[in-house]
């Protein structure tokens, strides 16, 4: 091949992968701006939080927040209701919210002595603050906005409880108490938050009218060990509201303890308002500020060295830098912990594709069974008929409990029929002593005794046969004997009683010897 042809054969290779590159990254810049589209910045909202340590200030008062009713306040938890009969408490935020999205993050506890409690904790996202005493969990009854309660107790008598639920209200319904809230709560889930060994912790997120409720049951200290409880989606809530939590107590008691309460605002990128930059000029005095602490901190340093020369010591160059066995180790530790989270990741879409996927068969249900779906309310779904759903499918947790029932009804079976196979095996043992001693009465001397006098009753008539032939055969004979017999029939009786007394008396001695030996042993 010619030179000129091979050095444009080069050309065309590198012009072919200078496009794949530009290509490559016109597609990466694609990649990078959809993510960035999607990403969500977080800012937290002090004045619509609290936390320990100083929770409560000296008066009792805790800061951008008002309580009331029975709720009592401490440096390290909010007590909303105590576990006393009849008691109601709640705290509500000072001022409305100014951001339209947000994540809430709780931690509380239900604790009480009682298998059963009652009647559970509320979180609140409402219009305007709701009462201190209400009839719903603490507070108001009507409200407009969103109340996500924690009940734990059963009132309709399905054995469903403790259950969360989320329940969206235009003001208009009145909770259902003896149903506990199942024909008006948009979603919900079955767990278990009293008497847990750490706090149990909710986090609620409203993001672009989607609804999201994790839980964390308590179990561990881990504080990302949150699943999947509920979620609903063209959610609307009204703007500018009042967050709140309430409890409330009944012929039942438990203690109802928030330990804190985390208020994140959710924004798109470039929403977030640099108001709050500090200028130019107050910037440079806090850089000269932090300079001549600095320069202090060296100073005081210095001092300290020239005052305690002993106490110097040449560092040791090794201990900076690891080995390769703890290289190794924490490399392993950390592709291990990255496939932990991966797996968690799958498991919470996995979580939200199964919640799909039971509220898609629910719709399909409710289609085919001719049951019609109102228009959406101001507060974004549906208002539930009066009766409930018709055609509403099997939920998760009741699946679960058919499950729990099948596994408890197998096991009483197993323990059945091993009992009855017990039974059946002493009843042969039974049967069989009952064979070798056929009378139920107690026998006066042992099992040996009797078959001894057995064999002698055996031998004795043996002995009779052989005396009867013996004179049968004399009688038959010619000579004949006399007629008169040496020994009498009765002095032959009274002999051989006497033999059987004698071999009697001597097994009963036999016997009792045994026994006797047998008690120093």
């Amino acid at each position: 091949m010619p030179v000129d042809d091979c050095a444009r054969v080069v050309n065309m290779d590198r012009v072919g992968l200078y496009l794949n590159k530009k290509k490559l990254v016109f597609l990466i810049g694609i990649f990078l701006n959809v993510v960035n589209a999607n990403l969500v910045h977080k800012k937290f909202e002090y004045k619509y939080s609290f936390k320990p340590p100083y929770l409560a200030q000296k008066d009792g008062s805790v800061p951008f927040w008002e309580y009331g009713g029975n709720a009592i306040a401490s440096a390290e938890k909010v007590r909303i209701a105590p576990s006393l009969r009849s008691q109601k408490g709640a705290i509500w935020t000072k001022n409305p919210i100014n951001f339209d999205w947000w994540e809430v993050d709780i931690a509380f506890r239900v604790t009480g002595r009682g298998r059963v409690g009652a009647d559970g904790l509320a979180f609140w996202y409402t219009q305007s603050k709701g009462a201190y005493d209400g009839d719903v969990f603490g507070s108001s009854d009507q409200w407009v906005g969103l109340g996500i309660f924690f009940d734990s107790f059963d009132n309709d008598g399905k054995h469903n409880n403790p259950y969360i639920m989320a329940v969206v209200n235009d003001g208009t319904q009145q909770f259902a108490h003896q149903l506990d809230g199942s024909t008006q709560m948009l979603a919900g889930c079955l767990r278990d938050f009293r008497n847990k060994p750490f706090p149990t912790r909710a986090r609620v997120e409203y993001y672009q009218n989607i609804l999201t409720v994790l839980f964390h049951n308590g179990m561990t200290n881990n504080e990302q060990d949150y699943e999947v409880c509920l979620r609903a989606e063209n959610v609307v809530l009204p703007k500018n509201g009042y967050f709140g939590l309430s409890a409330a107590t009944g012929g039942l008691a438990d203690d109802h303890d928030v330990i804190h309460f985390l208020t994140n605002s959710l924004h798109l990128p470039g929403q977030i308002s640099t108001s709050n930059a500090v200028p130019g000029e107050e910037q440079q005095k806090l850089t000269q500020e932090y300079q001549d602490y600095q320069r202090k901190l060296d100073q005081q340093k210095a001092e300290y060295r020239k005052e305690h020369p002993d106490e110097q010591k040449d560092p040791d160059i090794d201990e900076w830098f690891e080995s390769d066995s703890q290289r190794e180790l924490r490399q392993i530790f950390q592709g291990q912990n990255q496939i932990f989270q991966v797996v968690r990741e799958l498991n919470n879409k996995l979580d939200e594709v199964v919640g799909r996927q039971e509220r898609t068969m629910s719709l399909i249900t409710q289609s085919a069974g001719g049951v019609g779906v109102a228009a959406p309310s101001a507060t974004g779904h549906a208002p539930p008929p009066a009766g409930g759903y018709a055609g509403d499918t099997i939920r998760r947790h009741e699946v679960d409990a058919v499950f729990n029932n099948q596994n408890q009804i197998l096991n009483t079976a197993r323990e059945i029929r091993q009992f009855i196979l017990e039974l059946k095996t002493r009843a042969d043992t039974i049967l069989n002593n009952q064979a070798k001693q056929p009378t139920a009465q107690v026998q006066s001397v042992g099992y040996d005794t009797q078959s001894l006098i057995s064999e002698m009753r055996d031998g004795l008539n043996h002995v009779k046969q052989n005396v009867a032939q013996v004179a049968q055969k004399i009688d038959q004979s010619p000579g004949g004997c006399p007629s008169v017999s040496c020994v009498s029939v009765t002095t032959l009786l009274v002999i051989t009683v006497v033999q059987l007394v004698v071999i009697l008396g001597y097994n009963l001695y036999r016997d009792s010897k045994e026994s006797q030996a047998k008690k120093f042993y």
